[in-house]
């Protein structure tokens, strides 16, 4: 049985208030880790001035397998005794897909970052989309239907050949 994977794109905007401890603010080299459970993981540049508003507005594309369930960002920060980590949080699969959005549908989210004690400590910016291959038309663009077609003129009798752009609605009336 073969797994099927679609490219994610994850791009980290910046992040808000985080801290080494609970006084410490970060104030420089801070970094992001993007996960799946299968550990297909990337990571952004560092920041090395952001202080504890880092920014990076960096775009991560991996393959996200079928059979995930969630999405882990970490954001770590470069000590004089190593690399620790500031916070996590586990997104669920759900919040990037949604049920009625089509595929290239980009979604900001922001989530509150947990550190190791599960205690709050700051806030990941970002935006999530499946990218779709230019070549392919997702179901969800198509009503969940087997129609491939995406737009272009049209023409049926008693209306002008115009082209039609959005997503199929069905009427439950009848004619």
């Amino acid at each position: 049985m073969a797994t099927t994977s679609r490219a994610l794109e994850v791009t980290v905007i910046s992040g808000e208030g985080l801290r080494l401890n609970r006084r410490r603010p970060v104030k420089k080299n801070a970094f992001a880790v993007v996960r799946t459970n299968s550990r297909i993981s990337r990571t952004t540049k560092t920041d090395i001035d952001g202080r504890s508003y880092p920014t990076w507005n960096e775009k991560i594309v991996l393959e996200f397998p079928s059979h995930e369930r969630f999405l882990t960002v970490e954001v770590h920060c470069k000590t004089y005794s190593g690399e620790k980590v500031v916070g996590a949080v586990r997104i669920p699969a759900t919040d990037c897909t949604g049920e009625y959005f089509p595929d290239n549908y980009l979604h900001f989210l922001s989530y509150r970052l947990r550190d190791g004690k599960g205690e709050r400590n700051g806030i990941i910016n970002l935006s999530v989309r499946f990218k779709v291959p230019e070549n392919r038309v997702s179901p969800a663009m198509c009503g969940g239907g087997a129609v491939q077609w995406m737009g272009g003129p049209l023409a049926v009798e008693g209306f002008s050949s115009e082209v039609v752009i959005g997503v199929p609605v069905w009427h439950r009336y009848k004619y």
